[in-house]
């Protein structure tokens, strides 16, 4: 696999340790596990740690390196009792496998005169008074330092350099797995992740204007009947139409009793003869 200029991220509230146990399922195929890696330290002045924090981004690697921070506050005494002004220069962990420890350093050494030595990293003693450390056995490691800035021959911590917790810095030397770490932490530099933008609403139109609508004038017949009063019903109860129908029945008579018109009915109703001719 070609080494590739890296792109660097930063992930919060981890150690070094933290990152290598879960490396493989951070990085896939990236992260070799059989790597031979090494931690080293690296002094530079203060205000060039924004530039180491990015270092990365400039130089060609193949494996992620893991870098933290450490600021010495009670252990600060003893750095002056060794001659070193420990306000002068930030104190960067670095932890890389061996076959890109060359490149990395290669630029810092021979265009910057950066010094090498070694050193001796030892837990701070108990004397000191700090309220949480864990002791750990001596270690001989690489330092790599500015040449404007004194030599250290020890270097007191609270914890193993694998173990300090703050924020990480990953150089990561593929773009495929830096996609990776953009969903996992803020990208520094050029790569920073920005959180987008709310889309601005768009403005609404105000609703067109109704024309009113004009009442429709009713046809002539509805006005009239509308108009006109009504009037009360003439229809009747079917009980009234029964009791109307039997009155106008005629009830038959017995046969003979018609009685049979008297004579000065019947001469009522001859007609008088008419007058005769003379």
């Amino acid at each position: 696999m070609g080494a590739e200029m890296g792109i660097t991220a930063m992930i919060p509230d981890m150690t070094v340790g933290q990152l290598m146990n879960e490396a493989s399922a951070r990085w896939g195929e990236i992260w070799d596990p059989h790597a031979t890696r090494m931690t080293l330290l690296m002094l530079c002045p203060r205000k060039e740690r924004k530039m180491m924090e990015l270092h990365g981004d400039m130089i060609e690697h193949g494996q992620p390196v893991i870098s933290v921070f450490h600021r010495p506050r009670a252990e600060a005494h003893l750095l002056k009792e060794q001659g070193f002004d420990p306000r002068s220069a930030s104190f960067m962990f670095v932890n890389i496998a061996t076959a890109d420890m060359g490149p990395w350093m290669q630029q810092l050494i021979n265009n910057e005169g950066w010094l090498r030595n070694s050193i001796q990293l030892a837990s701070t003693p108990f004397s000191v008074g700090l309220p949480s450390q864990r002791p750990f056995e001596a270690v001989q490691t690489l330092c790599f330092r500015h040449p404007s800035l004194s030599a250290l021959e020890q270097y007191f911590l609270p914890f193993p350099a694998e173990s300090l917790p703050g924020k990480c810095f990953v150089s990561l030397p593929r773009r495929a797995a830096a996609e990776m770490a953009r969903q996992q932490a803020e990208v520094l530099g050029v790569g920073r992740l920005e959180k987008p933008a709310p889309p601005e609403p768009e403005p609404v139109a105000p609703p067109a204007p109704v024309p009113a609508q004009q009442p429709r004038e009713a046809p002539a017949a509805e006005a009239k009947s509308d108009a006109a009063p009504e009037s009360p019903s003439n229809e009747s109860l079917p009980g009234e139409d029964e009791n109307a129908a039997a009155e106008q029945a005629e009830v038959p008579l017995p046969p003979g009793s018609t009685s049979k018109a008297s004579p000065e009915e019947e001469k009522e109703r001859v007609p008088l003869p008419s007058a005769s001719a003379p």
